[in-house]
């Protein structure tokens, strides 16, 4: 199998903390002066916190910049979704107030929201033991998510799976070919393959047909970096809304297995209360796996051990 080269996070723009600072000051006055510094680098944007409580009395804000102008769309539809999509949900998303416009130096939208409070699951070292409570949590955030009333109601004009997710013969493949890069570099996922229920997962679903079932509101890119947790695990947002789309609800179930397994995962789906059939399973365990495989690459490339840990138990996860 002929390993990927391609590093897709590398950015187009990369927008520092001075020039974040010169795009908000100029277009935000009342923000001009604040402090500045960078909270999170991903694939598609990097995020600059600006402010605080002891300038204003007011949680912070955060600014997400596009790196990439396959990125752009997906910001475009969370300015445009986030606000009206906010009160439907039981856990916090950012919603858009301060929307930015290209420049002479700068040539994509960005925008500001809130702060949300809280850690990346990835980054939080949660027990699996402790997770019982947020996957509670999550269930009932997707469960008002998925709700076939909030598709209709917010869905028209989004895409549909634009990325294939809910198809595992799309899927497999890249799984199989981002699993071939990280052996390639080591040993470091044996332990992880070495039963064969990652292979024997993979190939079994590559028949699977198309989703016929009616497509619902998905979040699109629901992985253990887009889940914050507070100091006692519990969830306390869900951040990177630009994959936001309408698809099968695999896609989002995903979460179910790259991050939980045992009580938890039964908490989750108890708590969701919608059906999981066996074919929507099967592909939500595909997703995980694919989605795992290139964390794992992306966080063994950028020297993050934190993520690149999480990922590999979440390859585990995702067969258990």
């Amino acid at each position: 199998m002929t390993v990927p080269p391609v590093r897709p996070w590398v950015a187009e723009h990369m927008v520092d903390t001075d020039a974040a600072a010169d795009l908000i000051g100029s277009q935000f006055p009342h923000l001009a002066g604040a402090p500045v510094r960078l909270l999170a680098e991903g694939w598609d944007n990097t995020v600059h916190v600006v402010g605080g409580a002891a300038r204003d009395g007011d949680a912070p804000w955060a600014f997400r910049f596009p790196r990439r102008a396959v990125a752009v769309p997906g910001v475009e539809r969370e300015i445009a979704l986030l606000p009206r999509l906010a009160p439907a949900l039981p856990m916090l998303v950012p919603v858009p107030e301060l929307v930015g416009t290209p420049t002479a130096g700068y040539p994509w939208p960005f925008f500001g929201a809130r702060l949300l409070p809280g850690t990346e699951l990835a980054e939080a070292g949660l027990a699996d033991v402790r997770r019982a409570e947020l996957g509670a949590v999550l269930g009932r955030f997707l469960r008002a998510l998925h709700d076939p009333l909030l598709a209709q109601t917010l869905g028209p004009g989004l895409p549909i799976d634009p990325m294939r997710r809910s198809l595992p013969s799309h899927r497999a493949p890249m799984a199989r070919e981002r699993l071939a890069r990280l052996r390639s570099r080591g040993d470091r996922l044996t332990e992880v393959m070495a039963d064969g229920r990652i292979d024997a997962l993979l190939d079994s679903s590559l028949g699977l047909p198309p989703s016929a079932a009616e497509p619902v509101l998905v979040h699109g890119d629901l992985h253990l970096r887009h889940v914050l947790v507070d100091e006692t695990g519990v969830g306390a947002g869900v951040i990177d809304w630009g994959d936001v789309c309408l698809a099968d609800a695999s896609v989002d179930l995903s979460i179910a297995y790259t991050a939980f397994e045992g009580a938890s995962r039964a908490a989750l789906f108890d708590a969701y209360g919608w059906p999981v059939e066996e074919e929507r399973e099967a592909r939500a365990r595909v997703l995980a796996v694919s989605l795992c495989a290139v964390l794992a690459d992306y966080a063994d490339e950028d020297h993050r051990p934190a993520l690149l840990a999480e990922s590999l138990a979440g390859l585990r996860r995702a067969v258990s």
